[in-house]
């Protein structure tokens, strides 16, 4: 893997927002960041309440003048310092995305930011301008793509091996306990997800169809043009966007058809993120829960599974690999693979030089743009029962 130590002499110093205490999602971004050692976590802000952000910074080994209490009181203090950060990671509450990335961008820092980009699609493309004009390095951790199968498919699409695309599915089916409740509570209090004001248009749009629409965009090359969506609630007493399910028919750029399905109320089910696509000369299929194979079918010829770490890998999957074959890699590498691309794309921008182009593979701002626009079409689709142009011109 790329090294920052190498290239520019020291890892990257990495200010971290949100992912505190009671996170799931913070340790993985801080484990991600360091499994490859690019970057050293310097600063944070792990909390809205500024005390506690301070407590909880310095309980996961932050200097306790660089655990602070607010992320304007970091941009300010950390700009300031001779050794201070170089990026800014966020992974808070949907809401705070948009605020934070536009702080960390007017102060001139690299951002990765965890999904979705922002709760409305204004704010999306007002940081796509953003990140343009300032010419930094924008990281979208929709984290499936830095699995070596996805990016095998990615680039065997791409390549023409299983000809024109022609058809797509894709699903991701959630079971988690806080989303069968009709309370909507998670055993603290309020589950912030289901608070309008934070999650945005649609929670299980922004929370997992994301995923889902990004992974079908991602392999496929193309963006979806147009769909139809049913997006609703099915846990009696929940409403919108409390939304627990969604189902749409869509269409690829090139008029290929495609389905889609996500739920987090499907009791019992564990995970469930799959794809697959067929093209004129075979097809593909990658299943989350087994994310160390892709099934290749060919017509009137043996079916092919490729390995992690096996033999007929493309240079994008052997690049996302770490261990050999016969020894599994999951969901902490692949968050560390878009880590290292990111590293290795900042580092090129600090040193005026152009990154190796297999650096670049990780979504980007435009990404995150292209889910929201997803977002508020299969929303108005669904409250109008039309086809509706999803399209974002970008």
């Amino acid at each position: 893997m790329y090294s920052t130590i190498g290239a520019l002499g020291r890892r990257l110093r990495l200010g971290v927002i949100g992912g505190g205490a009671k996170s799931f999602i913070g340790p993985v971004h801080r484990a991600a960041a360091r499994m490859d050692d690019n970057y050293e976590v310097v600063a944070s802000v792990l909390s809205s309440d500024p005390e506690r952000a301070k407590t909880e910074g310095v309980a996961i080994g932050i200097a306790p003048d660089r655990a602070y209490g607010s992320a304007e009181e970091m941009f300010a203090t950390e700009k300031a310092r001779e050794d201070g950060m170089d990026v800014v990671a966020i992974m808070s509450p949907n809401d705070s995305h948009y605020r934070y990335s536009v702080g960390a961008i007017e102060a001139g820092y690299d951002v990765i930011c965890d999904k979705p980009l922002a709760t409305s699609l204004d704010d999306g493309l007002d940081l796509v301008k953003r990140v343009k004009a300032a010419g930094i390095v924008f990281c979208q951790t929709f984290n499936y793509t830095g699995y070596p199968l996805v990016r095998q498919a990615m680039a065997m699409v791409r390549d023409g091996d299983i000809g024109a695309v022609r058809m797509v599915e894709a699903e991701y089916v959630q079971g988690y306990n806080y989303a069968l409740r009709p309370d909507e509570k998670d055993g603290a209090g309020k589950n912030w997800h289901f608070v309008p004001e934070k999650t945005g248009q649609s929670l299980v749009l922004g929370d997992i169809g994301s995923h889902a629409h990004h992974l079908v965009r991602y392999v496929t090359g193309m963006n979806l043009a147009r769909l139809v969506a049913d997006v609703t609630t099915t846990v009696p007493g929940r409403v919108s966007p409390s939304h627990d399910h969604a189902g749409m028919l869509f269409r690829l750029d090139n008029d290929a058809p495609g389905v889609m399905w996500v739920t987090q109320a499907g009791a019992g089910a564990v995970h469930g993120l799959y794809i697959r696509v067929f093209g004129e000369k075979g097809g593909l299929e990658w299943v989350q829960e087994t994310p160390n194979q892709l099934f290749h079918s060919r017509p009137e010829s043996p079916a092919l599974t490729y390995e992690r770490g096996g033999p007929g890998l493309k240079p994008e999957a052997r690049r996302a690999e770490r261990i050999a074959i016969g020894h599994p890699e999951g969901y902490q590498e692949a968050f560390a693979v878009l880590y290292a691309d990111a590293a290795e794309a900042i580092v090129a921008r600090k040193l005026g030089k152009a990154p190796n182009r297999l650096a670049l593979d990780f979504p980007g701002v435009v990404d995150g743009a292209h889910t929201l626009k997803f977002i508020a079409s299969a929303v108005e689709s669904a409250e109008t029962g039309r086809w509706v142009d999803c399209r974002l011109g970008m």
